[in-house]
């Protein structure tokens, strides 16, 4: 299964990269899972397992961990913004 995955903000420059696609193992199926599957990659990986209030979306549209991912979503990672 190809999912299409975006990186943004201060994850984006930590992990030095913006998009990749990946190809899911079998039994990834929700965005924590993915989020850990991700993160086994180690150094700077973990940074999406222990990012503070770490976001992410699915099909642009805000997604919470327990959201399934299928074949072909774009899954985007952010960590929250602040501004003044």
């Amino acid at each position: 299964m190809h999912i299409y995955l975006l990186y943004f903000a201060g994850l984006r420059e930590a992990l030095g990269v913006t998009t990749e696609t990946l190809d899911l193992p079998a039994g990834i199926q929700t965005v924590a899972a993915l989020r850990e599957l991700l993160a086994a990659r180690g150094a700077p990986w973990t940074a999406l397992v222990t990012t503070k209030n770490l976001r992410a979306a699915v099909n642009q549209q805000m997604a919470g961990q327990d959201t399934r991912i299928q074949a072909g979503d774009e899954v985007a990672f952010f960590p929250p913004v602040t501004g003044g």
